[in-house]
């Protein structure tokens, strides 16, 4: 016992030397990870700006400002294309927050039995796991000849407002921003519900015990304390479908005008990419590749604001 009981500080001491080394080694193994990801968005950025910089030293930041796009006298700006993008993924977030909010709220709450919130999980799921092609074909077929009816109707009786002074003709900026709400809901319903589920039960049982209703525990305490979970949530769908390619350039119409009726062609920056990088050369690859830049800083600037808020509400 006594030979046992001298062996064992030594024997210890091997172990925790061990494992300090190899917890050593996993946070320099996780350094080293993290470094890689950001060295490959650097590497991203800087081969786009790279391809772009013909582009950016002839056309400056008027690039921006522009809306001519001719190849024929390379004659190029973008300001349609940030215009449909952000304005389309804009319609989409405001179809998808109210919803995708109310259905995380609903399975986050008992208003449904287990086995309903399943199958309601796992239809929600479902819509992240389309391909966007497929979106696209429905929108061709089934969404935009049901939105050319009621766009018809507001047009005749709501013309004389912006929104509705064209009649539509098929794919616009509707179409587009309704297709982008449908791929953006699953987002925000998964994480608006993971932020609202991990919302500590004391909160709720104090709010109950002061005598709150049901309601107003969830509008005034629940959805206040997942704000910052909710805000993520948001920015990150934004993010989604600013950088939607497929399906938008399917239903959007591709036209390089601006237009403040919801019903006109218009177009975005990655269905610009997706429909004359194939046949791009000269100028026109490099007016291009700054387009592609415009866009990685504009989704660039929709992830730090999303920090910026979601710091500023766990401050509150």
């Amino acid at each position: 016992m006594a030979t046992n009981s001298q062996n064992l500080p030594s024997a210890v001491k091997e172990r925790s030397e061990l494992g300090r080394s190899l917890d050593r080694g996993f946070i320099l193994l996780t350094r080293v990870f993290a470094l890689a990801v950001a060295a490959t968005l650097l590497w991203i950025a800087i081969q786009v700006a790279i391809g772009a910089w013909p582009a950016i030293q002839k056309f400056g930041i008027g690039f921006l400002a522009q809306s001519t796009w001719n190849p024929v006298n390379d004659e190029y700006g973008v300001l349609p294309q940030v215009y449909g993008t952000i304005v389309s993924s804009l319609i989409g977030l405001l179809i998808a927050v109210p919803i995708g909010v109310g259905t995380a709220v609903l399975l986050s709450e008992n208003f449904l039995p287990s086995q309903a919130k399943v199958v309601l999980v796992f239809l929600v799921e479902l819509l992240a796991a389309i391909p966007s092609v497929v979106y696209g074909v429905w929108g061709i077929f089934v969404l935009i000849p049901i939105l050319n009816n009621v766009g018809k109707w507001l047009n005749a009786y709501f013309g004389w407002i912006p929104l509705f002074s064209t009649s539509p003709t098929g794919p616009g900026m509707f179409p587009a921003g309704i297709i982008l709400a449908i791929m953006t809901l699953p987002i925000i319903t998964a994480i608006s519900r993971d932020a609202l589920i991990s919302v500590p039960p004391s909160l709720r049982q104090a709010s109950i015990g002061l005598g709150a209703t049901r309601w107003e525990t969830i509008f005034q305490v629940l959805i206040p304390a997942a704000f910052s979970g909710i805000v993520s949530a948001v920015m990150l769908a934004l993010g989604r479908a600013m950088g939607e390619t497929m399906a938008v350039t399917m239903l959007i119409g591709n036209s390089n005008k601006i237009s403040a009726s919801l019903f006109a062609p218009a177009n975005t920056i990655s269905s610009l990419l997706a429909n004359q990088f194939a046949e791009a050369s000269g100028l026109q690859v490099a007016a291009l590749m700054y387009a592609a830049l415009v866009l990685f800083v504009l989704t660039l600037i929709v992830n730090i604001l999303a920090e910026f808020i979601v710091i500023r509400v766990k401050r509150v």
